[in-house]
């Protein structure tokens, strides 16, 4: 990620291109689309890095990635299942997932479960602020 999505775009669905066998190249380029503000080409390319990879050690990272999407999309019950799924495949170490979490209880009006995953972000993540994350991209 460069800061420009037009060249970020181009460069990821050319990596698919390139290689439309590569579960990694699908991952990234759902990150290049959620990042771009395209939420719904970013699930579906997560969606397709899943399927050909659906036991991948490191597919909470995609999960993530597709509970944001949802989230911009809306789609708050979807995006804590994505959220749920990823948490059980790697429930102590990754802050992205309790981020994706909070927002998404958060949106629901469901506090006591959005602090309960915004406590577990800081635990893993003490110096996390919102405007931190703001200003890096998050």
């Amino acid at each position: 990620m460069v800061g420009d999505s037009d060249s970020e775009i181009e460069m990821s669905d050319r990596a698919v291109a390139l290689n439309p066998n590569s579960q990694l190249a699908w991952h990234a380029r759902g990150w290049v689309y959620e990042v771009a503000g395209l939420p719904d080409e970013a699930v579906r390319s997560f969606e397709r890095g899943f399927r050909m990879s659906p036991i991948d050690p490191l597919q909470h990272r995609a999960l993530v990635g597709m509970g944001v999407a949802l989230i911009e999309l809306r789609r708050f019950d979807e995006a804590i299942v994505a959220g749920r799924r990823a948490q059980h495949q790697n429930p102590s170490s990754f802050p992205g997932i309790y981020r994706c979490l909070a927002s998404a209880f958060a949106h629901l009006g469901r506090d006591a479960e959005a602090r309960e995953a915004a406590a577990r972000v800081l635990e893993l993540d003490p110096p996390f602020t919102i405007s931190s994350w703001i200003a890096r991209g998050g």
